[in-house]
């Protein structure tokens, strides 16, 4: 072999090492966005190579022509070149792939850095090896870089395959932080209070931390920290001697999860706040979430449920077992209400009203009664509750309302919105005191699988009925909130961009309603 064509093979060998590492880094992103969850690397595969298809089987979009990408053009490249047996032209083309698609897939991240975590570098690790060794394989045969931009390709489904094979590895080593937690929480034995809902856990509860923790002693898992790492961790490193209640806000992806929390987590009370289409994508259906979020209900004596939802008013004839306290602020039935009474509210606790309030803006009524209900429950006094609930605050990015040093009125609800909260952050934007323009800034809302398309033309359809301006961020859901708008939009690839223009166009007088964040392993 001549000296040319040995550093020819090496140029292309480096060549293809730089486009896995690429690859590799765009979809360690993606899996550790998506808490290694093997299957997402098919999902987010297709959602980057056939962008702005949402809920692209819905009745909506069946007969709707799907847009060319770059992606799309390389693939066909690469099995001209394949099948002509021009294997060097190949490995260029997949070269391409790897360094530059899927098309706006960032190597960097748009809004935060990858974090090398242990799981993740052993993931990487793995997937790498794999690859290694089939492209070394490859290198015996007849046609040597076949294998070596195969790899290039299926990067997602080596990963998708080292996630799985490290998954009994993985929950052993979680299993030991759980079992730290377990003997933590039997040795100090607060009274437990476990939040689940579709929407409004965090906000509740952080409304009951607000309520009980001038009674010191009380301590709530940190903002996201809902699932079994997030919930060992909390209590780990915050649970210490003498805490007397704890408040875990548990989430879930999926049937089973929360059950698994309550079996080391064992709830005394545990609060519903509601039941609606999030995370739909992977559960399907909302028979199914409800049934997942049911389980916060099967160990604790004592549930609160909002029954201003239209499932969880069902509850507490399936629940005759348990002690049970309703809130809300519609349903007479309720408990403990938190009654709108224009700019006020009213607060009652089994028909008797304890104080009245101006609106706590940025609160939800329901949250906050489910909220003074879990309270209560814990054993606060009712004298006590009614002076504390004027210190109840917002919690961050969830419709609250601020004023610019510009003049312009900003609505920010960027933290996983949701149809219903979508609809709220949009009556909070219509009802401020601006003379000027109303601006909606969003990418639109994610993870309702089928209905997906539907709720975002929905929304598009109720930003033109409150007379404000579009801007889309992303190509997500673009296309569905076009429709309902019935107008072009503004649209911007980022959230800064979109930022941007903003502070550049809108003055003092006008508002704007920054309405979900979509992450940036999103298109």
């Amino acid at each position: 072999m001549s000296t040319g064509h040995v550093l020819f093979s090496v140029l292309l060998s480096l060549l293809i090492a730089a486009a896995f590492s690429a690859q590799l880094v765009r979809w360690l992103r993606v899996l550790q966005r998506e808490h290694y969850e093997p299957s997402s690397m098919s999902r987010f595969l297709g959602r980057w190579s056939s962008p702005q298809v949402a809920g692209a089987k819905s009745p909506e979009r069946r007969s709707e022509k799907r847009p060319i990408t770059p992606s799309h053009v390389l693939i066909i490249l690469l099995l001209v070149t394949v099948l002509l047996r021009a294997d060097v032209v190949a490995v260029f083309v997949s070269v391409a792939y790897g360094l530059f698609c899927p098309q706006g897939l960032s190597i960097k991240g748009r809004t935060s850095k990858l974090q090398w975590t242990r799981r993740l570098k052993v993931t990487a690790v793995l997937a790498t090896a794999l690859c290694v060794v089939i492209a070394v394989l490859g290198a015996t045969t007849q046609r040597p870089w076949l294998l070596s931009i195969a790899m290039l390709w299926a990067v997602p489904m080596m990963l998708d395959i080292s996630t799985r094979a490290l998954k009994p590895y993985e929950n052993r080593e979680a299993q030991k932080f759980v079992e730290q937690a377990s003997k933590r929480l039997t040795r100090v034995h607060p009274k437990v209070v476990a939040i689940t809902g579709s929407y409004g856990k965090t906000s509740t509860k952080n409304h009951l931390f607000d309520l009980l923790s001038n009674d010191g002693s009380v301590v709530a898992s940190p903002r996201s920290f809902n699932n079994r790492a997030g919930l060992s961790r909390a209590i780990n490193e915050n649970l210490a001697d003498g805490t007397r209640v704890f408040i875990a806000e548990m989430g879930t992806y999926g049937p089973g999860e929360i059950g698994e929390l309550c079996v080391w987590c064992e709830p005394d009370i545990s609060i519903i706040t509601a039941i609606g289409p999030v995370h739909l994508e992977r559960m399907k259906s909302l028979d199914v979430i409800e049934s997942a979020k049911f389980e916060i209900t099967q160990r604790a004596e004592t549930v609160i449920v909002n029954i201003d939802d239209p499932r969880l008013k069902n509850w507490p004839a399936k629940l005759t077992s348990k002690k049970i306290r309703t809130a809300g602020s519609t349903n007479t039935d309720a408990s403990v209400r938190v009654i709108v009474d224009g700019a006020s509210w009213r607060v009652l606790v089994d028909g008797s009203e304890i104080t009245s309030l101006n609106a706590l803006q940025g609160v939800q009524p329901t949250n906050l009664a489910c909220a003074i209900a879990g309270a209560l429950e814990v054993g606060a006094d009712v004298a006590q509750l009614a002076q504390r609930v004027t210190e109840v605050h917002a919690v961050a990015n969830r419709a609250n309302v601020l004023s610019a040093a510009s003049g312009v009125k900003v609505v920010d609800d960027t933290f996983n919105a949701n149809p219903a909260s979508a609809q709220t952050a949009l009556k909070t934007l219509a009802s401020l005191d601006v003379t000027g323009r109303k601006v909606v800034v969003t990418p639109g809302l994610i993870e309702l699988g089928e209905d997906q398309y539907r709720e975002n033309l929905v929304l598009g359809q109720s930003i033109a009925a409150i007379n404000a301006e579009l801007v889309v961020v992303g190509r997500t859901n673009v296309r569905s909130l076009t429709a309902g708008y019935e107008k072009f939009p503004q649209r911007f690839d980022t959230r800064d961009q979109a930022v941007a223009w903003v502070r550049e166009v809108l003055i003092a007088g006008d508002g704007v309603l920054y309405l979900n964040d979509l992450p940036d392993h999103y298109p």
